[in-house]
C-alpha cells in the first residue's frame, strides 16, 4: 500500500516475540435481513453495491478485511470510510451504514443488547467477547481470517542472545495473570510464538494482504 516506504518490513527487522491477537467480527444494523454470513453474503450478491460497510479509512484493517471478503465470496458491497473504526461502529448502529468489521470487544456490548447483530468472528476460534457468534470458518468461508496482531521486533543484525533473552522475558510477562486479565479485558488473547514462528506468521501476512491490497488496487491516502 505504501510503494516507497523507506524500508522493508521482513529485511529490516528480526521478529522477538508476537504477544497478543484481537481478533476482528461483522457485525450488522439489526435491518438487515441477513441471519448468517453466508445469508450476508447472497445479499450482496443479489443486489451488488447495495450494502454498504463502515471502516476506519481505507487501507484500515476493517476495510481489507472487507475486501477479502468481497475477493473470496465474489459479493460487493459499497465502502464508507471514516475517520476511525469507532466512528464507523456507530454509523452502523444509526443504520447510516448496514455493518462494520471491528474488533469483538467493540461490538459485543451492542450485539449482546441486540442494538447489532453478530455475524461472523474473523478467527479461528469463537471469541470470548462474542461466544454465541460463529467464526468463519463455522459461517461457511474459512479463508476469512482477520486477526489484529502485536508483537515485538528488533533492527536486523541484533545479536541472537539477545533476541532469545527478550523472548524469554516476553513470555514471562505475557504469562502474568494481571498481563492476561487486562488483555482479555480488550478481547484480546495473549501469545507467546517464538521468533521463527513469528517470522514465518509475519511472511503469510505480509503475502495474504499484498494479494488483498493488489487484487483491489488499495492505495494509501
Amino acid at each position: 500500500m505504501y510503494p516507497k516506504v523507506g524500508y522493508d518490513p521482513l529485511r529490516d527487522f528480526v521478529p522477538i516475540a508476537m504477544v497478543s491477537t484481537i481478533p476482528n467480527g461483522l457485525v450488522i444494523h439489526p435491518s438487515v435481513p441477513a441471519k448468517s454470513l453466508r445469508e450476508l453474503v447472497q445479499l450482496a450478491r443479489a443486489q451488488p453495491g447495495k450494502i454498504a460497510y463502515g471502516s476506519g479509512g481505507v487501507g484500515s484493517a476493517n476495510h481489507l478485511a472487507v475486501e477479502l471478503l468481497q475477493g473470496t465470496s465474489k459479493a460487493r458491497f459499497t465502502h464508507i470510510p471514516y475517520k476511525s473504526a469507532g466512528f464507523g461502529l456507530v454509523g452502523a448502529m444509526t443504520g447510516d451504514v448496514d455493518m462494520v468489521v471491528i474488533v469483538v470487544a467493540s461490538a459485543a456490548p451492542y450485539v449482546k443488547d441486540g442494538r447489532m447483530r453478530g455475524l461472523a468472528v474473523f478467527d479461528t476460534k469463537r471469541s470470548a467477547s462474542m461466544p454465541d457468534v460463529p467464526t468463519s470458518a463455522e459461517a461457511g468461508f474459512p479463508q476469512i481470517q482477520a486477526v489484529n496482531w502485536y508483537g515485538l521486533l528488533a533492527p536486523a543484525g541484533t545479536p541472537r542472545p539477545i533476541i532469545e533473552r527478550l523472548h524469554a522475558e516476553s513470555v514471562k510477562v505475557m504469562a502474568e495473570p494481571q498481563t492476561r486479565e487486562r488483555l482479555r479485558a480488550q478481547g484480546g488473547e495473549p501469545d507467546s510464538r517464538a521468533p521463527e514462528e513469528f517470522a514465518a506468521f509475519m511472511r503469510a501476512e505480509h503475502a495474504r494482504w499484498g494479494k488483498v491490497i493488489r487484487e483491489a488496487k488499495i492505495k494509501a491516502e
